[in-house]
């Protein structure tokens, strides 16, 4: 996340990564320079009253185009139909999605379904739910090796400075010389910051055309300005850096 100046916050820990399928996985918020207090709540009810309270077979055709990846199901949870996730982001850092959303989309090798999420919060490390449709522990351990989708439309709202990393990725890098500085493909998370890959083309020493990388740290000393409407970020960056 970017941050004051002087200082690194951390708080940004998921993954993330571009599937095969071009569909980038789930990953956390960054956000500029606020001061705020760390929410350390437990748990948030997802109200589906108005859906159906089942599972459905989907198909490609009907699968959301703003789909993506936040997680997967590793077990059951209890005798009563829960199930156990292993999410790519931590809640209060993206992973509210998971805890939010109305529907998961759930794919399984070829098979795709979906299902109402009728209540779902944080256990440990991991995001336990109850999904519609999943009455028992033989039903909910049926459901293990399930890659788990959300929305981007179900995704909770985040305040002005804040971004998630899934909507950084593919903008163009501009410095303040309005050098291009290559296209974001993905972030890295080194424990203190959140951190733009950045790729650009170059050639070897052979002079084969080769995809070049930059890192800059999306903190507020290097990143300017974010704009998603214009699918660019200014940094304070040298192309020789």
């Amino acid at each position: 996340m970017a941050e004051r100046d002087s200082g690194s916050s951390g708080r940004a820990r998921a993954v993330s990564r571009t599937k095969a399928s071009g569909q980038a996985s789930f990953g956390a918020f960054v956000r500029k320079p606020v001061e705020r207090t760390d929410d350390k709540a437990k748990a948030t009810v997802s109200n589906v009253a108005s859906e159906a309270a089942e599972m459905r077979t989907e198909t490609a055709a009907g699968w959301p185009a703003d789909a993506i990846e936040v997680g997967a199901i590793v077990d059951a949870y209890g005798l009563k139909g829960w199930v156990k996730v292993s999410a790519h982001s931590d809640a209060g850092q993206g992973g509210d999605a998971l805890l939010s959303a109305k529907r998961w989309w759930l794919l399984k090798g070829q098979e795709r379904s979906s299902a109402p999420s009728l209540q779902a919060k944080t256990h440990s490390d991991s995001v336990v739910a109850h999904l519609g449709g999943v009455a028992d522990r033989d039903a909910a351990l049926a459901l293990r090796g399930s890659r788990v989708y959300i929305s981007r439309s179900e995704f909770p709202a985040l305040e002005a400075d804040e971004f998630y990393w899934v909507d950084l990725i593919g903008l163009d890098v501009v410095n303040l010389a309005g050098l291009n500085l290559g296209k974001v493909v993905g972030m890295i998370d080194n424990g203190v910051q959140s951190v733009l890959r950045v790729e650009y083309p170059a050639t070897d020493k052979n002079g084969k055309p080769i995809a070049g990388e930059r890192l800059i740290p999306f903190v507020g000393v290097y990143v300017k300005t974010v704009d998603q409407a214009a699918k660019r970020i200014v940094v304070d960056w040298d192309a020789d850096y």
